[in-house]
């Protein structure tokens, strides 16, 4: 059985999916500074995924250059969003894989890379990886929100596949 907070993580994936509708290629590069425009965001949360479950966890990169072109305190760009979106597919089923495996007991572990302790536990970084979407996924409602386009989701979705249960 899948742990529940995969199941979070894949609900807020879908939540993406449910942000991401009616956006046209065009709008997802506008950038309204400070902020990224909306297809970064989709790759920059694709980058997470890589590197918390297809780099360090799987000892892999399957998107080359994604870290250094989309991952934390890179330089804005404007990506196209079927780019994007296809780059973010690919690496979510990537980290699923490893995700399907997941115990309460290895979200106890920490992963190592090239030969040093990350310093944050597997599920922590679950967590962040889960926090990190509803932080972008604000961020990209915002976006749409100041360009105008109507009616965009109230509230979170259907939780019918996230339902609370104990681990």
């Amino acid at each position: 059985m899948t742990h529940p907070l995969v199941d979070q993580l894949r609900f807020a994936r879908s939540e993406l999916e449910r942000c991401l509708a009616g956006v046209s290629g065009a709008d997802a590069r506008r950038r309204l500074e400070p902020m990224n425009c909306i297809s970064w965001i989709v790759g920059h949360l694709a980058a997470q995924e890589q590197k918390y479950w297809v780099t360090w966890a799987q000892g892999r990169e399957l998107i080359e250059g994604l870290q250094e072109s989309m991952g934390y305190g890179c330089a804005p760009s404007a990506p196209p969003l079927d780019e994007m979106r296809d780059v973010w597919r690919q690496v979510t089923a990537a980290a699923d894989a490893y995700l399907d495996t997941l115990t309460s007991d290895v979200l106890q572990t920490y992963f190592e890379w090239q030969g040093q302790p990350i310093g944050e536990s597997v599920g922590t970084l679950l967590l962040r990886n889960i926090y990190h979407y509803w932080f972008h996924l604000g961020e990209a409602h915002a976006i749409r929100q100041m360009l105008g386009h109507p009616d965009l989701p109230q509230f979170v979705g259907d939780m019918s596949q996230a339902l609370y249960r104990p681990a």
